[in-house]
């Protein structure tokens, strides 16, 4: 058996890297399909290998083998799938694993083309919370930003403990600082379409000439340009993932009562909550929204918070 790293898959290819850097395209055996096939005691899943997964392989020639194991993962990335993806009932949601065994996420969002957007960012966070993986915001194309808005909210999420590395592909501003916390990590660069995170990758290693999308003139917003989460060996230890842009994340498989846990910034407050089973929306004696009207909580963090416990109610079988 040959030890190795999925890098990228391709309808049932996965693309396996071996630590000889050589790539074989593997299928996995028939006996995945049956372990993984959804279970009443597992959550639901629609993605049984994910880029990111250590497997073992048999080689069937020189360039194809077939995945007889995949490795316990130590974390993984999901969001719920869209909705095109199926549903047995009203309201369900499958899981779509994007990633697994990630060091740590670069949460990419831009000034402009498209707007910031700090509701849409803070699902990324959340999303990110509860896969216990570390985030850095990036805030991209600083060269479009005419006044202080970008700086408020970079201020924010630094008060809260967060890493904010504001960007500009045009001006080269922020890029050292990025490059710096790459090394010897697997990192993941997620977001919205059309913020720049596969700009940002070719600037930072201009080797990979990946693909770059452009805005849609009509909606303003991105287009997709990365169709599948890619991973890319720098060096030996260094990997980056490229995902594709989404223009919704919906984070999967949060109860009501433990979405408040998932924003730092209400941590120190929970405790004061009169009630153990408060979700911080119109309780009486809520230390979190005492917090909010003491100006201790951000408002607009709050409100993100809020428009998320509202969609949580969608996941019918939690």
């Amino acid at each position: 058996m040959i030890k190795g790293l999925i890098t990228k898959i391709e309808s049932k290819d996965f693309y396996v890297l071996t630590n000889q850097n050589k790539t074989y395209r593997c299928t996995l055996r028939g006996k995945f399909k049956k372990e993984f096939a959804l279970k009443k005691d597992k959550l639901y899943l629609t993605d049984i290998a994910a880029v990111g997964d250590t497997v073992e392989f048999e080689a069937a020639n020189s360039n194809g083998g077939v995945v007889h194991s995949i490795e316990e993962r130590k974390n993984y990335l999901s969001r719920k799938a869209p909705k095109t993806k199926g549903a047995s009932y009203r309201g369900e949601r499958l899981e779509q694993i994007i990633a697994s065994n990630v060091d740590q996420i670069i949460v990419t969002s831009s000034v402009h083309q498209p707007e910031f957007n700090n509701k849409t960012l803070d699902r990324f966070l959340v999303a990110s919370e509860s896969a216990h993986i570390n985030s850095v915001i990036v805030i991209n194309k600083s060269d479009l930003n005419t006044n202080d808005e970008i700086n408020n909210w970079a201020d924010l999420y630094e008060e809260i403990g967060y890493p904010v590395i504001v960007t500009s592909a045009v001006t080269k501003n922020g890029i050292e600082d990025l490059k710096k916390i790459l090394p010897n990590k697997i990192t993941l660069f997620w977001g919205q379409s059309g913020v720049g995170k596969s700009t940002l990758l070719n600037i930072l290693f201009p080797q990979l000439n990946l693909k770059v999308g452009d805005i849609s003139e009509s909606t303003r917003k991105g287009v997709h340009t990365t169709v599948t989460s890619i991973m890319i060996p720098i060096d030996e230890n260094t990997f980056v993932i490229d995902t594709p842009g989404v223009r919704e994340i919906d984070p999967y498989g949060i109860k009501k009562e433990d979405l408040s846990h998932y924003f730092p910034d209400f941590e120190e407050y929970l405790s004061n909550c009169k009630f153990n089973t408060c979700i911080h929306y119109h309780e009486p004696g809520c230390g979190v929204i005492y917090a909010v009207e003491q100006g201790e909580i951000a408002f607009e963090r709050y409100d993100s918070y809020l428009r998320i416990l509202d969609t949580i109610e969608e996941d019918l079988h939690f």
